[in-house]
């Protein structure tokens, strides 16, 4: 009979967690919409063995902290209280708020009360820019979702589950690593913890635009005319209702109504001596309205174009060379996750010094302010999923996971005009199952969008003596050929001149990744490890070298400032940083720094 009534228990706790998931697809500019901040700070506890979620024996338990419970009587044993417990601002890590997780990796629960009135006219929606990693979300006890993966954002409907006066969300956030996760178990940067990007709450119509597209087409140089294709998708399948869309400056304005499946889809003609395109030089962003029904949203949006011939990449039609660099999304000055305008301009700036007109974003999505303020400042884009190192290619739910992640990061950003790649993948080994995994994901970027390039940053194969041999199976499926090497630093820098690279593809070539470690003010001869003028030979010897590569269109050296890695140990030295940043941290510019400079100066 206890078994019965446990059993019971347990199959009424997870039929209430599955009813009550209230997830919708994500909602486009989030932005723009009237929204209430829930920033701030949050009270949190650290849950080392998950007894808030799950009983003694490991099945989940109806009385978890997710109801919040209080005594109500003097007997009532209730072992945890959110009131009495430490706050924390969010978004932020837990890592570098409480030094006591600096290296944890577990569950934290957080708990933010907040006034709401329920609207009967409009909706609301929970608003995540990011949690890290599993995260479970309730509001006044009842669960409104569950959401897998650290760097894209999600929504969920909880017009339902709000009640007039103090209301309550809470989330359950495990960023513990598993061989079936993307990423996987093993990866080469901090693994913060906890809710690290804006949490809002979004009032929308009742029926809204959950999305829209506007992307200038390709067209031949002198062309008079050129076409915008416009497209847009209500949250529901309902004919009938108006849409219009504006550009003022533009002088465009057309309107129409969305079909039975709630969407609609036209091409706009405008006069190309009128029209300003995107680029670098001229980061040109039109201001563009869209209106539904009696509802307006607005948005900034540029026009560019991006393909490829033969072994060139062309922006607008003319080629262009990308001067790159990677970057990671942690703070100057001290890490911690990157997660505000500030964070993102500083970093960007530091690469416009460095003479760059493009950024490879590794390796997962970064937050939405990174790339607007990118497209502000005239920087491109590669934007990527963690697909990185060993992923579980066998595992169909692995599989999944990689797909929803790419679907995010396309369906959030695909209207800026800076992203011009999509990145599916890094370093990953060559298998049967990992071509079948990587060429299902690019076909896959491509029926989601078209109009940009696809890539992944590949390994180099083949090698012998002096030469490398690039053979990777997804050539067929990528736009641009890109691979990392590092010669220099896993093999001797005097290798180099004496190198020959063999490319047998008829694309452009970026060089995703070369580079290597010093320490900021650590000085000594050309080849004693970790000193400056290490670094400062090896990315000498490594321009010279791949500059000779038939078709190279860009390079994104690694890495534009240390970053915190619990993989690099050395006392002294790293520290529990990545030392291959051409700045520290505190942005101190290495003399790489400078070599890097010039080149691109003379690009």
């Amino acid at each position: 009979m206890k078994r019965l009534l446990t059993t019971i228990l347990v199959m009424g706790c997870m039929l209430h967690v599955m009813a009550e998931d209230t997830a919708k697809p994500l909602i486009q500019n989030v932005g723009a919409y009237e929204s209430m901040s829930l920033n701030g700070k949050w009270n949190y506890i650290v849950d080392v063995q998950e007894e808030g979620y799950y009983d003694y024996r490991m099945n989940p338990t109806r009385w978890g902290f997710f109801n919040n419970a209080k005594p109500q009587k003097p007997e009532d044993l209730i072992e945890y209280d959110f009131d009495k417990s430490p706050t924390m601002q969010i978004p932020s890590d837990w890592n570098t708020q409480d030094e006591r997780l600096f290296f944890y990796e577990g569950t934290v629960w957080f708990k933010k009360s907040f006034q709401a009135v329920p609207m009967q006219d409009y909706r609301t929606l929970l608003y995540f820019g990011a949690v890290n990693y599993d995260c479970h979300v309730w509001v006044n006890g009842k669960k409104a979702g569950h959401h897998v993966g650290g760097f894209t954002p999600f929504n969920y409907d909880i017009s339902n589950l709000l009640k007039e006066g103090e209301n309550t969300v809470i989330v359950k956030v495990d960023n513990k690593r598993h061989a079936e996760d993307v990423p996987t178990q093993i990866f080469d940067w901090w693994n913060y913890g906890g809710i690290t990007r804006d949490v809002k709450l979004v009032k929308v119509p009742q029926v809204y635009l959950e999305d829209y597209n506007l992307q200038l087409s390709k067209a031949a140089d002198k062309a008079k005319v050129r076409e915008i294709a416009f497209s847009a998708k209500l949250s529901a399948k309902e004919a009938g209702h108006k849409v219009v869309i504006n550009i003022p400056e533009l002088k465009l304005e057309k309107q129409f109504a969305t079909d039975a499946e709630g969407q609609v889809s036209a091409t706009l003609k405008v006069d190309a001596k009128k029209l300003q395109l995107w680029s670098p030089e001229n980061p040109k962003l039109y201001d563009v309205r869209i209106s539904l029904d009696n509802s307006m949203l607005a948005d900034e949006i540029g026009f560019r174009t991006i393909e490829t011939r033969g072994k060139q990449i062309l922006l607008n039609g003319q080629p262009i060379f990308l001067k790159g660099i990677s970057m990671h999304e942690e703070k100057p000055n001290g890490g911690g996750r990157a997660n505000c305008t500030e964070d993102a301009h500083t970093l960007l700036s530091w690469a416009k010094e460095l003479g760059c007109n493009f950024v490879r974003l590794a390796h997962y999505p970064h937050n939405e302010y990174m790339v607007r303020e990118a497209e502000r400042m005239g920087i491109l884009v590669w934007s990527e999923i963690p697909c990185y190192w060993t992923i579980a290619w066998k595992n169909p739910a692995t599989y999944e996971n990689a797909r929803q992640q790419l679907t995010d990061m396309i369906s959030r950003d695909h209207n800026r005009a800076n992203i011009i790649i999509w990145s599916i993948a890094n370093e990953t080994p060559h298998s049967k199952e990992r071509d079948t995994f990587l060429g299902n994901l690019a076909k896959y970027a491509r029926s989601l969008d078209n109009t940009r390039l696809i890539s992944m940053a590949m390994e180099v194969t083949g090698a012998s003596n002096y030469v490398n041999r690039l053979n990777d199976n997804m050539n067929e499926y990528v736009d641009v050929v890109s691979f990392n090497q590092y010669i220099g630093w896993y093999r001797d820098v005097n290798d180099a001149p004496k190198m020959h690279w063999e490319i047998p593809y008829d694309k452009p070539v970026i060089i995703s990744e070369f580079g290597g470690g010093a320490k900021y003010g650590l000085h000594g001869e050309k080849n004693q490890r970790w000193t400056e003028e290490f670094q400062e030979n090896l990315y000498i010897e490594n321009i010279a070298m791949l500059s000779k590569i038939d078709g190279l269109s860009g390079t994104t050296p690694w890495i534009l400032k240390d970053f915190r890695s619990p993989r690099r140990v050395l006392p002294g030295i790293q520290d529990f940083y990545n030392m291959k940043g051409l700045l520290s941290d505190k942005g101190e510019k290495k003399k790489a720094f400078y070599i890097l400079k010039k080149w691109y100066e003379s690009k």
